[in-house]
């Protein structure tokens, strides 16, 4: 009889756990969906339904209050497997201290951004081990709370709303030693994201310094190397008819549809799943900034500037360590 060897056992369980990350909100939407339609017509059990309305309802603003993390769902042997499955890293150049609350930024977004998930909204590289008396809040999309049961999944992670009331709440009314983590670049980042690509979205994002200066807490750069590897994308000729649907799909939705591509559930095989390759995240110096009320946009400027210079240096002083060229420089869009 063919038994698996541990290392087959191993590689399924990573597999799985990369799996279940991509595909778990799908699942949720579309099981909460059918079970509700058939509970509503199929059967006399409409008022459940009613109730999870209601529940939703009156939990409307926790994603915004806080959230309500679970950290035995952190720890979860399930994100170690995800964090192998690369393997994640995550490395820091200065001590953290937890009597003040700072805003981490995240680069890229890439397509998934695996890395911001792995290393923050889990425990596998052993965050609360490299940075103790920190308590990280992930910021994610809005959407992700409308649904009932995936709202309460993403939020035991440590996920809030990336809203500006979401985040006035967190700097103001959890004390100190939180940090936000937030990927600016957001959607906007996925078309650059190629193998080898340094592009960010950044020169018209200045949302999250303005906060930073209104709540007088220091900026982290923070830069995912190998990010941009973990998917191929197919990249169609300019101007034409796909690449003029994908330009007028992002001017009504706001979001570019990539063709983008990896690795199936078998190594050489094609699929949807990130290619094993590894990411490590170096987590710069806090940069601090001033506390102004109501900063000026020349202001703003001033101190993005000061964040965009911190950030290349991060990026210049580890580049080579990760395979990019010495004259290759991040690109700022």
């Amino acid at each position: 009889m063919f038994l698996p060897s541990k290392k087959d056992l191993k590689t399924a369980l990573e597999v799985f756990a990369v799996f279940h990350w991509i595909s778990i909100a799908f699942f949720i939407i579309t099981t909460v969906t059918i079970v509700n339609l058939y509970l509503v017509v199929f059967t006399p059990y409409w008022p459940v339904t009613v109730l999870i309305l209601i529940w939703l309802a009156f939990d409307w603003k926790t994603p915004e209050r806080g959230g309500r993390r679970f950290t035995c769902v952190r720890r979860w042997c399930l994100w170690k497997h995800y964090s192998n499955y690369f393997p994640l890293k995550l490395l820091k150049t200065h001590d953290i201290s937890p009597s003040h609350n700072y805003i981490l930024v995240c680069h890229p977004h890439g397509l998934l951004a695996s890395a911001w998930f792995g290393q923050f909204a889990t425990e596998a590289s052993g965050f609360s081990k490299i940075f103790p008396g920190i308590t990280p809040y992930v910021l994610t999309l809005g959407a992700f709370f409308w649904m009932p049961f995936l709202r309460e999944y993403v939020m035991s992670v440590g996920a809030c709303s990336v809203s500006q009331s979401s985040i006035d709440f967190l700097l103001t009314h959890k004390g100190t030693g939180n940090m936000i983590i937030v990927v600016v670049g957001g959607l906007a980042e996925c078309r650059y994201s190629l193998p080898g690509s340094s592009t960010l979205v950044l020169k018209n994002r200045s949302g999250f310094v303005r906060t930073a200066l209104q709540h007088g807490v220091a900026l982290i750069p923070a830069y995912a190397f190998g990010e941009t590897d973990l998917y191929n994308q197919h990249i169609f000729t300019p101007g034409g008819f796909v690449n003029r649907f994908q330009k007028w799909f992002q001017s009504m939705v706001h979001i570019y549809p990539c063709a983008f591509y990896g690795r199936g559930f078998t190594k050489k095989s094609w699929g949807l799943l990130p290619y094993n390759r590894p990411v490590t995240t170096i987590v710069g110096e806090p940069l601090p900034m001033p506390k102004i009320e109501n900063p000026s946009q020349e202001i703003v400027a001033k101190y993005q500037a000061l964040y965009i210079d911190a950030l290349r240096k991060l990026f210049d002083q580890h580049k080579t360590k990760f395979g990019i060229s010495e004259t290759q420089e991040l690109e700022i869009i």
